[in-house]
C-alpha cells in the first residue's frame, strides 16, 4: 500500500496517529483471533476497524444463551436449534466493520501436531484457550522463519491476562507515541562526559538511553548535526559521552537538542518459560502482589479444568477448597513463585471463574488489540510480558451461592455469576444519562447492553446533536457507511437495542448547554437520574456536565482520550474532586477528534466500566482523581 492508497477519508484520524508507514505495514498483515467469546470478539472487532489485510476468526464451540451476555454480535437466533458456530455467527457482522479487511471463519480445531495453518499469519491471537495448547502455539510461532508474533489472554469471572512474545529480537520503530523532545541549550561543558546545561534551568525531558541531535550551537561546532546517547544527570542536566577532544572547541552560546527515535531491540521469552519466571508489570501499586498471586492462580485454574473437565461451580465451597490445594501444590514445585498463599484471591476466581465480566472483557481487548498492531506495525513499546488485572473490589460482600450467584439460564448468567443477583438487579434498574455517542459513547452503550442496563423500570438517556461522518465509522463501531448523515445518538440507540432487544433507550438530540437547561435537560430531569456518563469531545462541555451533577448531587463518570492516551475519573460530588477542581496543563495537541485531517487511535475499549459498577450499588471504591 502506497501513501495515496490510504483511504483517508476513513482512516484520517488513525493516520495521524500511527503514520503512513505503520497504516502500510497494518494493511500487509493476516491476523488470526482464536476464541470468539467476550474478549476474543473485541480483538477482533478493534483489529478490523484499524484496518489490517485480513482477519481470520476461530472457534469450536457453539453459541450459548450466557454467550449473549459477552459477545455482542451473537443473536438469540443463534442459541436456537443447538446453536451455531460462535466465529461463523459472527462473521456477518465482523466483516461489516471495514470493507477493505477480509475476514473470514474457521470452525476447524488446532491440532497440536500440525500447526501449518498458522503460516500465513504475521500475528496468532489465543484466547480462553488450554495452556498447553497455548504453550504448543507459542513454540510454533517462535521456531517460523520469520518469526509469527504470538498474543494469548483471558478472563475468568472478574480477573484477566494477557501475554505476548513477539520473538528473541523483536524491533521497535517507535517506542511512543510522543513527539520528539526539543529544548535550549544554555551551556555545555566539555570533557569526558560532556555535560549539556538547559536554558534558563529549564527541564528538558529526556530520559537515560535516548538520543538527541544539536543544531545550531555558537562554539562547539564540531557537535552540530552528530547524534549523542543521553545519560541523565538531573531534571536540566544531562550528559553526552566524550567530548573532550580538540575538534570539540569552547561552547560560546545558543543552540537546541532535539530527540532522535532510535529503533529498539526487544528480547522475549516464551509462554512456557514465562510461567515459570514471570515477568510482569504492575498495574494497581495498592497491591504489588496481586499480579504474583493471580499467575499462580490462573495456572491452578488450567490444572483444575484439565483434571474435571469443567471450570469451578460458581461459588462452590468444595471447588475453592480444591483450587487452594491446587495451587499450593503447584508452588511448592515451582519455588520462585513461592509466598503467602492468598486464599481468598484464588477464592474469588474460584468462585467467579464460571462468570465473565463483559466490561473487562472490553477493556483487555482494547489492549490486547494494541498489542497486536504494535506487533505488525514496530509502533510504539509492547507489553514485556505479563500483566495481570483483577475487579475482585466489584465482587459481593456475602454470597450464599445458592440465591443470588447461581445461573438463571438466560443471557445474563456470566454477569450474575460474578456480581450476584441483587447487583443485576440494581443495574436494570438503573436511569442514566449519558452526553455524546461517538468513539467512547459506542462503546459504552455496548458495554450497558451487555450489563443489562435500565432494563427493567430503568431507562438510558443518551444526547448528541451530531451527524454520523465516514471517518467516524474507523472507531465508532456502532455506526456503519448507509448511517452516515443520519443522528449519533438515534442510530446508536438502535444498535444498541439490536445487542439487547431488552434495553430501555431514549434517544435525544438536543446540545446540553445552558440553554436547554430550561427546556430539556432540567433540574428535574437530573433529580431522576441516578448517574450521569460524559462521552464527550471538548472540555467546556466537560465542565458544564460537571457543575450540572455537582449541584444536583449525581455521580459523574468521565472520560476522554487524546491520540493514544485516555483518562477515566469519577466524581461523586462531597467524596471526591469534582473534574473543574483541577485545571489541567496547557496543551500542546489538539484532540483528534476535533479535527478533519487529523484523528485519534480506536478509543474504544479502554474505559474500566468497573467503575460504572461502582457507581451503581457501590459507593466506597470510586477513583477520586483523573487516571490516566
Amino acid at each position: 500500500m502506497d501513501a495515496q492508497d490510504i483511504d483517508d477519508s476513513l482512516y484520517s484520524r488513525q493516520r495521524y496517529v500511527l503514520g503512513d508507514n505503520a497504516m502500510r505495514r497494518m494493511a500487509g498483515s493476516n491476523v488470526f483471533i482464536s476464541g470468539m467469546g467476550g474478549l476474543g470478539i473485541e480483538i477482533a472487532k478493534n483489529v478490523i476497524l484499524a484496518g489490517v489485510r485480513s482477519v481470520t476468526v476461530h472457534d469450536t464451540q457453539l453459541a450459548t444463551q450466557s454467550d449473549l451476555g459477552t459477545n455482542f454480535f451473537l443473536q438469540h437466533e443463534d442459541t436456537l436449534d443447538g446453536g451455531k458456530n460462535r466465529a461463523a455467527a459472527c462473521l456477518s457482522q465482523l466483516s461489516e466493520l471495514n470493507p477493505y479487511v477480509a475476514v473470514t471463519a474457521s470452525c476447524v480445531a488446532l491440532e497440536e501436531e500440525d500447526l501449518s495453518v498458522l503460516d500465513q499469519y504475521q500475528c496468532v491471537v489465543m484466547t480462553d484457550a488450554p495452556l498447553r495448547l497455548a504453550i504448543s502455539v507459542d513454540k510454533y510461532c517462535r521456531t517460523h522463519s520469520p518469526p509469527i508474533m504470538f498474543i494469548s489472554g483471558c478472563v475468568r469471572g472478574v480477573f484477566g491476562s494477557v501475554f505476548c512474545d513477539f520473538g528473541d529480537a523483536f524491533e521497535v520503530l517507535d517506542y511512543n507515541d510522543e513527539e520528539p523532545v526539543e529544548g535550549f541549550v544554555g551551556q555545555i561543558t566539555k570533557g569526558n562526559p560532556g555535560v549539556v546545561q538547559c536554558l534558563e534551568n529549564q527541564f528538558h525531558g529526556l530520559s537515560t538511553g535516548m538520543f538527541v541531535e544539536f543544531r545550531e550551537l555558537s562554539g562547539m561546532t564540531a557537535l552540530n548535526g552528530q547524534r549523542r546517547q543521553v545519560k541523565v544527570r538531573g531534571a536540566n542536566a544531562f550528559e553526552i559521552g566524550d567530548i573532550s577532544g580538540e575538534e570539540f572547541t569552547s561552547h560560546q552560546h545558543s543552540g537546541m537538542f532535539k530527540e532522535v527515535k532510535v529503533p529498539q531491540k526487544m528480547a522475549f521469552e516464551s509462554l512456557e518459560a514465562q510461567l515459570a519466571k514471570p515477568d510482569f508489570i504492575i498495574p494497581d501499586f495498592a497491591e504489588p502482589a496481586s499480579p504474583g498471586q493471580i499467575h499462580l492462580a490462573m495456572i491452578a485454574l488450567d490444572q483444575f479444568i484439565s483434571a474435571n473437565g469443567s471450570l469451578p461451580k460458581p461459588w462452590s465451597h468444595a471447588d475453592s477448597a480444591a483450587l487452594i490445594e491446587q495451587a499450593r501444590s503447584y508452588a511448592s514445585s515451582h519455588p520462585d513463585l513461592a509466598g503467602d498463599l492468598d486464599e481468598a484471591l484464588i477464592t474469588d476466581l474460584a468462585h467467579t471463574a464460571a462468570g465473565c465480566f463483559a466490561p473487562l472483557c472490553a477493556a483487555l481487548g482494547g489492549f490486547m488489540a494494541q498489542e497486536v498492531l504494535k506487533s505488525i506495525s514496530g509502533k510504539f513499546t509492547p507489553l514485556k510480558q505479563l500483566l495481570y488485572i483483577g475487579a475482585r473490589q466489584l465482587l459481593p460482600e456475602q454470597c450464599d451461592g445458592v440465591e443470588t450467584c447461581q445461573t438463571c439460564g438466560d443471557r445474563y448468567d456470566p454477569l450474575r455469576v460474578c456480581l450476584g443477583s441483587r447487583a443485576v438487579d440494581t443495574l436494570s434498574r438503573l436511569r442514566l444519562f449519558m452526553v455524546g455517542c461517538g468513539a467512547i459513547g459506542c462503546e459504552m452503550l455496548k458495554n450497558y447492553a451487555m450489563l443489562g442496563v435500565g432494563r427493567s423500570q430503568g431507562l438510558i438517556t443518551i444526547t448528541d446533536n451530531d451527524l454520523i461522518e465516514k471517518s467516524n465509522l474507523n472507531r465508532q463501531f456502532l455506526f456503519r457507511p448507509r448511517h452516515i448523515q443520519k443522528a449519533k445518538s438515534v442510530t446508536g440507540a438502535e444498535a444498541a437495542l439490536k445487542i439487547n432487544p431488552d434495553l430501555n433507550i431514549d434517544a435525544q438530540e438536543q446540545k446540553v448547554c445552558p440553554q436547554s437547561e430550561r427546556t430539556h435537560f432540567t433540574d428535574a430531569f437530573f433529580a431522576a437520574q441516578d448517574m450521569c456518563v460524559n462521552a464527550l469531545d471538548n472540555v467546556e462541555a466537560r465542565r458544564y456536565m460537571d457543575s450540572r451533577c455537582v449541584t444536583n448531587t449525581k455521580p459523574l463518570l468521565e472520560s476522554g482520550t487524546l491520540g493514544a492516551k485516555g483518562h477515566i475519573q469519577v466524581i461523586v460530588p462531597h467524596l471526591t474532586e469534582s473534574y473543574s477542581s483541577q485545571a489541567d496543563p496547557p496543551m500542546k495537541e489538539v484532540p483528534y477528534c476535533t479535527l478533519k485531517s487529523g484523528g485519534s487511535a480506536d478509543e474504544g475499549s479502554t474505559v474500566l466500566y468497573s467503575q460504572v459498577v461502582s457507581c451503581c450499588y457501590r459507593t466506597h471504591y470510586p477513583m477520586g482523581q483523573r487516571q490516566v
